[in-house]
């Protein structure tokens, strides 16, 4: 189906195969592309964007992170990432914003101009075979050799191609050892985030998350505070220690494609029950916002057709 997808390049809209730029184009090369992906999710009468707003939010953020120049302005991108989706009559899935010098470069410094703007959009089943996220036995976690991106390095706010390096070694490694996902510790030996998911620990019925400052302010991870907060669960934001994977008595991974994803099994340390209680309830309220069925949140609900 990929061949059949219509993709946003620069104020126009192309095939698939025509949404390509040089190899020698400071994005590609250099790794400077920004990007930012959502959840698309079905709902009668018209499919919603999940937290569209908070997306182009960041994604914006990110540009002036990185010194880059955005030529859309927000409503204008918005209204692409929605027109996007109509073109390509996708109900539920993912949106993915690029932006890229596509300019041929040879020096580290980027092209002076603004970045070109790509919107794709996917059906996992259709185009990329299915993702299985499982959530009634969860999934495996090791934690690996790598360490997140200090702070001092780069802005590791930034959703930036480049930034998502050490994720992947990270992943590759601890896969070779016969872990379904990964975990990396910030360099002070604390834990951080696995590449693309936040992580959560529930003791004696408080959820944690690891602090801000060493972590991206992944959505999905604020959107699960604030839901739970508001549902009465006690969260606390700290920084979490490396032995807390062992005692914790439930964890799950955050992210967009899955929201709540069990852990069944740290390293050696098997957890008993999984998903365990709390995991349950958070993963009803999510469920619950994003399919409507939630009206205390149905601002982060952006209709694709009506705005």
């Amino acid at each position: 189906m990929l061949k059949n997808r219509v993709v946003f390049m620069n104020d126009d809209f192309v095939s698939w195969d025509e949404a390509t730029v040089h190899q020698m184009s400071h994005g590609f090369g250099r790794g400077s592309a920004i990007f930012e992906i959502m959840g698309l999710h079905a709902r009668e009468p018209e499919p919603v964007v999940f937290r569209l707003d908070a997306h182009l939010k960041r994604f914006y953020r990110t540009a002036g992170l990185l010194e880059m120049e955005i030529s859309l302005a927000h409503d204008q991108l918005g209204k692409a990432v929605r027109e996007t989706v109509r073109q390509n009559q996708v109900e539920s899935g993912f949106i993915k914003i690029i932006g890229a010098y596509t300019d041929v470069s040879f020096s580290v410094l980027p092209p002076e101009t603004p970045l070109a703007i790509s919107i794709f959009v996917l059906d996992p089943d259709e185009d990329l075979g299915g993702l299985s996220f499982p959530f009634e036995t969860g999934t495996t976690l090791g934690i690996s050799k790598w360490r997140k991106l200090d702070p001092q390095t780069v802005p590791i706010e930034a959703k930036a191609a480049a930034n998502y390096l050490s994720g992947m070694v990270a992943r590759q490694e601890t896969r070779h050892r016969g872990f379904e996902n990964v975990i990396l510790l910030d360099t002070q030996g604390f834990v951080a985030e696995g590449p693309t998911e936040s992580i959560f620990l529930v003791k004696d019925g408080t959820l944690f998350t690891p602090a801000p400052g060493t972590v991206l302010k992944s959505i999905t991870r604020g959107s699960i505070i604030e839901a739970a907060r508001f549902y009465d669960f006690d969260v606390q934001e700290i920084r979490i220690p490396r032995d807390w994977l062992f005692s914790a008595d439930e964890i799950f991974l955050a992210g967009t494609p899955n929201k709540v994803l069990p852990v069944r099994q740290v390293e050696d340390r098997s957890i008993d029950t999984t998903p365990g209680p709390v995991t349950q309830k958070i993963s009803k309220i999510m469920d619950a916002i994003v399919s409507g069925r939630d009206d205390a949140f149905g601002k982060w609900l952006f209709p694709v057709k009506s705005r």
